[in-house]
């Protein structure tokens, strides 16, 4: 899909290559489907944040912000269940994520401690910032007024994640240096997006 630069989503996320709009179509088309994928990102997300304080049982102020992350991403686990159910639909299998496991790949291995803790929390950063940037485009543009309020309720949340995931970093390397390394992983990111094929199942 061809894509142009929106400088609203640039300055609040940061995105260098926003989604084309012509993605809501492809959802709406096979919202099940995307329901279905949109409920692992959600179980995902909460798995990671597990696996960050498992890592990091050190770092306080990550296990307690990790903590309230892992509750709000299973409750949105069994919201997006909730919605699956009124619509009749079922948890489908599981599906790979091909945007995060790209993703995941530049976390550098090797490196020093907190240094490997700012790339898992700034590819974090990046995930919520790409979901929130798609729950938009939905609460905006899909026919669906229940499923409308619900994108809204979550892309307000994981514009949220994105911010603490980033303040977090900070917390354990300077600042210039997370910036720095951000600006490296935006710049991936929207390889990866531009490098993707667009799918009808998946939110990412």
């Amino acid at each position: 899909m061809p894509m142009q630069t929106s400088q609203p989503t640039k300055t609040i996320l940061r995105l260098e290559l926003p989604t084309d709009p012509r993605w809501v179509n492809i959802a709406e088309k096979n919202i099940e489907e995307i329901l279905v994928d949109h409920a692992y990102c959600e179980q995902k997300a909460a798995s990671s944040g597990i696996s960050l304080i498992v890592k990091y049982p050190d770092k306080t102020k990550l296990v307690e912000e990790m903590t309230e992350l892992v509750a709000e991403e299973w409750s949105h686990f069994e919201r997006v269940l909730a919605e699956l159910k009124k619509r009749g639909y079922s948890l489908g299998r599981n599906r790979p994520d091909e945007y995060v496991v790209e993703l995941t790949k530049h976390i550098r291995k090797g490196d020093r401690r907190e240094r490997q803790l700012m790339d898992h929390l700034l590819v974090n950063a990046l995930i919520e910032a790409r979901s929130c940037e798609r729950f938009k485009l939905l609460w905006k543009n899909i026919a669906d007024e229940d499923l409308q309020k619900f994108y809204y309720e979550l892309m307000v949340s994981e514009a949220g994640h994105y911010v603490s995931f980033v303040k977090l970093a900070k917390e354990y390397m300077p600042a210039d240096e997370v910036d720095a390394r951000l600006k490296e992983l935006l710049a991936i990111e929207a390889e990866i997006i531009r490098n993707l094929q667009p799918r009808h199942d998946r939110m990412h």
